[in-house]
């Protein structure tokens, strides 16, 4: 149980850290000029909520890590030793590759701002610009895309687990169903927020409706599942 412990206490605290920056959301868009796009802060408070959601889906995938971890091994579940040894292994790379997500969506955020700030005194440096920001708007929306498809495998992994893993560790399975869920929902959301400001035959602004609503639907669905088996193994 002191491995749980610890893991737990260590996966909030870097949840809080990660949480602390939001708090001066609220000076930051008071000195936000929306007309004209620019923002007179440093940018790096709002780049912090953005590699949070990513960041999230991994905390999601490490816990689903652990679990499977606490379960290999141990002589009451010789059964689910080799499912858990793959689910582990699988949570792993999840982790290591929305980690790596994070800071793609880091550079992406930075891209917009720069782009935004390109000046636009002629035609020349207008067209310039326009083209700066399409390619920044792109790349700010695939990025999150990928992260709620990576997050939607993470998901189903902490589902996986639930029924199966280490029962001392079962309610992690269901922070990572959260973690993963919440991952996926905030993803969504900015690849939203992102597609009004690409051409119109754009192929991800063409192709996101559909899988945005799938993936938002198979969230609830793999969520209440697993939070379900959780429930039930906990009693």
């Amino acid at each position: 149980w002191q491995i749980v412990l610890a893991k737990f206490v260590a996966c909030y605290a870097f949840f809080v850290i990660l949480w602390l920056p939001t708090t001066i959301y609220l000076p930051a868009l008071l000195d936000m000029n929306w007309n004209t796009c620019e923002i007179g802060v440093d940018p790096w408070p709002f780049v912090t909520a953005y590699v949070g959601l990513a960041l999230a889906g991994a905390m999601g995938a490490s816990l689903v890590s652990m679990v499977a971890a606490l379960t290999v091994g141990r002589g009451d579940y010789g059964e689910a030793d080799a499912v858990a040894r793959e689910i582990g292994e699988a949570a792993s790379s999840l982790r290591d590759e929305l980690i790596e997500l994070a800071q793609r969506d880091s550079d992406a955020y930075q891209a917009v701002v720069s782009a935004r700030r390109l000046p636009r005194e002629t035609d020349e440096q207008r067209a310039a610009r326009s083209r700066a920001m399409g390619s920044a708007f792109a790349e700010a929306a695939e990025v999150p895309s990928r992260t709620a498809r990576v997050a939607r495998q993470a998901l189903e992994l902490a589902g996986r687990i639930a029924p199966i893993g280490n029962r001392n560790a079962v309610s992690d399975a269901g922070v990572a169903a959260l973690l993963t869920a919440a991952a996926i929902r905030g993803a969504i959301l900015n690849v939203r927020i992102n597609l009004p400001y690409l051409p119109e035959d754009a192929p991800i602004r063409v192709e996101a409706g559909a899988e945005l609503s799938r993936l938002e639907q198979e969230a609830s669905t793999l969520e209440a599942a697993a939070l379900a088996d959780v429930a039930t193994r906990i009693g």
